[in-house]
């Protein structure tokens, strides 16, 4: 499959590169030292938003109120920096190429963010240089590191490694077409999305909580091209993470919940319901793993 995607480009130095690694699940050494880079950040992010979310007019890029909105977006950084972390690990490019996707499309939901409620942040803050720096570089950054090391995915089951069933692929195809509609819906509709939701937002919470669900949402559909395990576990772990933390979070800021809404109940089960599914599914799929192993 590879050896047709390479079939017919340049044999110039370009191409004898693209050649002498194809398939060889390398990752490059920049995804590497750019991964260490992006881990720190995301860590100092997820540090100020979840541990210490009523002070973000202090120490983030604009002021974030209620609390239920930096928990959240805390979660999905300190799980952004275990897949990043995983990319440090990771012994093969395809253990994580599936999550270039997702995490391209996050990093274009709050580029626009950004840019359509540009007078919403603070510009005298540094943090505010951070994301601005970080929202314009990345959704052009991201794809263009997955585009240059696609070609050394061997595209096959490897030793040891299993394959996800089809009716596994397909739940996940579902899930995240279900969520990145919710996620365009937030972003083009967020006055509707205000007037609806479980916690309080405004147009430029809506639209930063629309990529928090564009990024699941997208992991579930590339997922659902992804036969092998092993493609999957470093993002189902990176998940677990975000709704574990999601699920604390809710505990934290219960007060900020309208508990008359029936949306907030939806929210709770939603989220409740994918990690019990999420967990189920990765310990059957590592004890399928280490039973072949073995």
């Amino acid at each position: 499959m590879l050896n047709d995607q390479l079939a017919g480009q340049p044999q110039g130095s370009a191409g004898a590169l693209r050649s002498s690694v194809a398939g060889t699940d390398r990752i490059f050494p920049e995804i590497r030292a750019i991964a260490a880079f992006i881990v720190l950040v995301l860590i100092i992010a997820s540090a100020i938003l979840y541990l210490m979310p009523d002070r973000t007019a202090e120490f983030f890029a604009w002021t974030i109120k209620p609390n239920m909105t930096p928990l959240l977006m805390g979660a999905g950084y300190l799980s952004g920096a275990w897949f990043f972390i995983g990319a440090l690990r990771a012994k093969g490019w395809h253990e994580i190429t599936r999550g270039f996707f997702p995490i391209t499309a996050f990093t274009w939901f709050m580029g626009l963010a950004t840019l359509l409620h540009w007078d919403r942040f603070n510009h005298t803050h540094v943090s505010f240089y951070a994301w601005a720096i970080l929202y314009v570089v990345t959704p052009f950054l991201v794809p263009a590191l997955w585009f240059r090391n696609r070609v050394t995915d061997p595209g096959t089951l490897g030793a040891g490694d299993v394959e996800v069933p089809e009716r596994i692929r397909l739940g996940a195809t579902i899930v995240g077409a279900g969520m990145l509609v919710i996620a365009l819906f937030l972003f083009i509709l967020p006055e509707v999305a205000v007037s609806i939701w479980p916690w309080t937002l405004t147009a430029l919470t809506a639209r930063v909580v629309a990529g928090w669900f564009a990024l699941p949402g997208v992991v579930g559909l590339v997922l659902g091209r992804e036969p092998r395990w092993s493609g999957w576990r470093i993002l189902i772990q990176s998940q677990l993470i975000a709704l574990g933390l999601i699920l604390v979070a809710v505990v934290r800021a219960w007060g900020d919940f309208k508990t008359a809404n029936p949306l907030t109940w939806v929210f709770i089960a939603g989220i409740a319901g994918l990690l019990a599914a999420a967990t189920a599914l990765y310990l059957a799929m590592e004890t399928r793993r280490r039973t072949r192993a073995a």
